[in-house]
């Protein structure tokens, strides 16, 4: 019996949130196919029709949490209209949701693993580094920014937050050293500051 379109969307959302929800708490390589099928309430053949294996899982899980910290990043930052104030709420935001409990096995363990480095910088670059990427072309088009370019700075920036998470997400008490990397981040930001 073909299922319909209803049918088919509300199996792929039950497998993607069980599967977040498996891979947070146990990550990739421990979570069992057999139970992640049983807890979802479909068929092991249901998971192979929509995402083919565990790693296309994994991928559809990785990507939607990416577009809702990409979401997050854009939020925080329009809370200000100072572009500077901008800049620096949406690093905020990102490292705040990168080494966040419900995100950070899936972003910062096992993506680069599971994935593989290449497409873990894709999905970045897709997503996260193309927002800070828009918002200093914005600001140089603007007068906000000494001459530089902006391809540098922009991976220059998401290589040092990328490693803040990392290095943060391993700290058993970050809030201190949150505050810490934010004083460096914003001294090394304003540093491309030009001053009218």
């Amino acid at each position: 019996m073909k299922k319909t379109k209803a049918e088919a969307e509300a199996t792929i959302e039950s497998l993607i949130n069980t599967a977040r929800k498996q891979f947070t708490a146990q990550g990739y390589y421990k979570t069992s196919l057999e139970e992640l099928v049983k807890e979802a309430g479909v068929t092991r053949g249901a998971l192979y029709h929509h995402f083919t294996n565990k790693k296309n899982l994994f991928l559809t899980v990785f990507e939607r949490i990416q577009s809702e910290m990409a979401k997050k990043v854009e939020s925080e930052a329009a809370t200000s209209t100072d572009v500077w104030e901008q800049l620096l709420n949406g690093c905020h935001a990102f490292i705040l949701s990168a080494i966040n409990e419900e995100n950070r096995q899936i972003i910062l363990i096992d993506g680069p693993a599971v994935l593989g480095w290449e497409l873990w910088r894709q999905m970045d670059a897709l997503y996260s580094m193309k927002l800070l990427n828009e918002q200093l072309h914005t600001m140089q088009k603007n007068g906000h920014l000494k001459p530089t370019s902006i391809e540098a700075l922009t991976h220059i920036l998401s290589g040092a937050m990328n490693e803040s998470a990392l290095w943060l997400a391993q700290q058993p008490d970050y809030t201190r050293k949150l505050k810490d990397v934010m004083n460096v981040l914003t001294e090394t930001i304003y540093t491309f500051k030009r001053h009218l």
